[in-house]
């Protein structure tokens, strides 16, 4: 199985990321989607990538990345780094874990990147993880995340109420899941 499709590959975080983990992980618009609230530094980042050589049985978290390849008119042979995809609460007893994915920069947005990402880690959990089901959390104003999880099939089960602070407001929760058939 390769963790590659026709727009995009997924690959291993590598030592190289770190100041693009740096610049995503320490941005506040993507701390109201991720529960972060506070910066990370150059040094926990450095100590997160390694350990990222762990498997998923052993740190119960998986973080890829996502990739374009080079263009035709970039003249260049590397690829552009996008987004990043985790798979987080792993627990391989009961076969499940939650799904995340960033598409960092406005201009990469809405192409269909996300998307095609979520199909091919879909296709690997099941497949390659056996897991029976993946879950995720969306604040209910996340349209554009929840339209595109249920795209690939993943139903709402649930409602938290009032769960995520932003500011002075508190917004529901949605929990959306998708079962392997």
């Amino acid at each position: 199985m390769k963790l590659q499709g026709q727009h995009i590959s997924i690959r291993a975080i590598e030592p190289t990321d770190i100041d693009v983990l740096y610049q995503w992980e320490n941005d506040t618009e993507t701390w109201k989607v991720s529960s972060t609230q506070a910066p990370f530094s150059h040094f926990v980042l450095e100590q997160y990538i390694a350990c990222a050589h762990q498997d998923i049985y052993t740190a119960k978290q998986l973080r890829l990345m996502i990739d374009l390849p080079p263009t035709p008119l970039s003249n260049k042979e590397i690829s552009r780094t996008i987004g990043c995809i985790d798979l987080f609460d792993f627990e391989p007893n009961h076969q499940r874990a939650g799904i995340g994915i960033l598409i960092a920069d406005k201009s990469d947005k809405r192409k269909g990147y996300a998307s095609e990402t979520l199909e091919i880690l879909i296709e690997y959990c099941f497949t390659t993880l056996n897991l029976h089901q993946l879950f995720c959390n969306i604040a209910i104003d996340n349209e554009a995340s929840v339209l595109l999880f249920q795209k690939h099939n993943f139903q709402i089960t649930g409602v938290k109420k009032q769960w995520i602070r932003d500011g002075n407001v508190f917004k529901d929760e949605l929990l959306l899941q998708l079962i392997r058939s």
